[in-house]
């Protein structure tokens, strides 16, 4: 029976102890399952609050469009200033190489013309203007500018009907101050791709002194063959002429009258101006020996213009301005200025208010070398279109008793002196004779260092 009961007892606290543990277990379990749920919880709420401030909640749909709207609206704002910044450098860019462009336009030695389909001269730069002679070319007619029958203008006009172009082509121009000039030009038509031509560009070059050089260079080869040529002949003139002259003598001499003695003086006499034509010729053929001495220009024009003062006294001559010195022969210098004052007095002798003679005088100076020019105005009739070109050949004259020679010899003195010699009309009348000759070189000085010196 105590055995009964001990073992109830036993097997109660068993129970209990079971039931204890189940207890703890159940309450372990619960606590654990609470913190994961709490865990669960608060991470949700975290992604719910992230939601919230990143998107739009769903449940207003207004505020979702709103806030939508905003979104690409920000994103549009950041386009239109990346669009700003790349639109102001391109447009720097732009102005960059439109400022290049116009640099290199206006300080280009060739001078540039753009005409455009109307005629119109839409650009040109100043070198233009100093090849042309023409002062404000801008948004002018080209045929207006240029001159209506002008050389320069036939081409322009051929390259805008036709779209010809034309390379290097040599042309005459004579600017409104009456200067010709030498221009070298070179015209192409404007087209876009395969449309109609709506301009033309014309590059100018003045050749003028180039074509002066080619000349004076011809001129002194032209004179060489013909000292060559007139060396025999001048001897054989020489002794037919002695000749002619002494049987003429002879028969004077002898008192032949009647028509014979007049015979003999026409035949002296034709024979003296035969002479002086030889004589003259040879000066102009034969080279000339120059001297290599400083010649003072004001004391040979003093001399110049009180001789032709004397000899023509009607006209009123006198002269003004810088006359220099320069290296060459005096006698030959004198000369060649004694013959054009001459001819500008005998122009201008008849003229209706009276004669009047100006030589002028002008030196320009550079950083080494400089030139003199020697201009003689008269207020004559001027010189004739057909003459101008033909004024300095041997044996062309205008004048009833000339041999043709006097400015030929005046051009072969000045260029063997390594000038040139130009005429042209005065706009107010009368004509001018340019003679440039150059100055002396300056021989820099040698200037002697402190530190090298003793």
């Amino acid at each position: 029976m105590l055995a009964a009961l001990q073992s109830a007892n036993n097997t109660g606290r068993l129970w209990t102890l079971a039931a204890e543990v189940g207890i703890a277990f159940l309450a372990i379990t619960g606590l654990i399952v609470l913190m994961v749920r709490r865990f669960f919880q608060s991470t949700r709420e975290e992604h719910k609050q992230e939601f919230a401030t990143s998107a739009p909640r769903t449940e207003n749909p207004s505020a979702f469009m709103a806030a939508s709207m905003q979104g690409v609206i920000q994103k549009l704002r950041e386009q239109e200033k990346e669009l700003e910044r790349l639109h102001k450098i391109e447009k720097e860019r732009a102005e960059l190489t439109e400022r290049l462009g116009e640099e290199v336009t206006r300080n280009m030695p060739a001078g540039l013309l753009v005409v455009n389909a109307t005629g119109i001269i839409s650009s040109s730069n100043p070198a233009a203007e100093q090849v042309l002679g023409i002062h404000g070319l801008g948004f002018r007619r080209y045929s207006e500018a240029l001159g209506e029958g002008s050389d320069l203008t036939k081409l322009v006009a051929e390259c805008l009907l036709k779209g010809k172009i034309y390379r290097r082509e040599e042309v005459e121009h004579i600017p409104p101050a009456g200067d010709t000039r030498h221009l070298g030009v070179t015209i192409s038509p404007i087209r876009r791709g395969t449309e109609k031509i709506s301009g033309a560009i014309c590059l100018l070059t003045d050749l003028t002194e180039l074509a002066a050089l080619q000349q004076r260079m011809q001129l002194k080869e032209n004179l060489a063959a013909l000292g060559e040529l007139s060396a025999g002949i001048a001897h054989e003139f020489k002794n037919a002429l002695a000749t002619i002259s002494g049987y003429a003598q002879m028969i004077s001499s002898e008192g032949a009258g009647g028509e014979a003695g007049e015979h003999a003086e026409r035949i002296l006499e034709q024979t003296r101006n035969i002479t002086h034509v030889v004589a003259e010729f040879l000066k102009y053929a034969r080279p000339l020996e120059i001297s290599d001495e400083t010649v003072t220009l004001q004391t040979v024009v003093e001399r110049v213009v009180a001789e032709v003062g004397e000899a023509l006294p009607q006209v009123k001559i006198r002269f003004e301005g810088a006359f220099g010195e320069v290296e060459g022969d005096e006698g030959l210098l004198r000369q060649a200025l004694l013959n054009l004052t001459r001819n500008a007095a005998e122009a201008c002798a008849s003229a209706a208010h009276g004669g009047k003679v100006l030589v002028r005088g002008e030196t320009a100076r550079g950083d080494e070398a400089g030139s003199q020019q020697i201009t003689v105005f008269d207020n004559g009739p001027g010189i004739g279109a057909t003459a101008m070109p033909k004024l300095f050949r041997p044996f062309f004259t205008t004048k009833a008793n000339g041999t043709g020679l006097g400015l030929a010899v005046v051009q072969k003195i000045i260029v063997q002196h390594g000038g040139q010699v130009q005429a042209r009309n005065r706009p107010e009348g009368g004509a001018a004779f340019i003679v440039t000759l150059p100055l002396p070189r300056r021989v820099p000085e040698a200037v002697e260092s402190r530190k090298d010196s003793i």
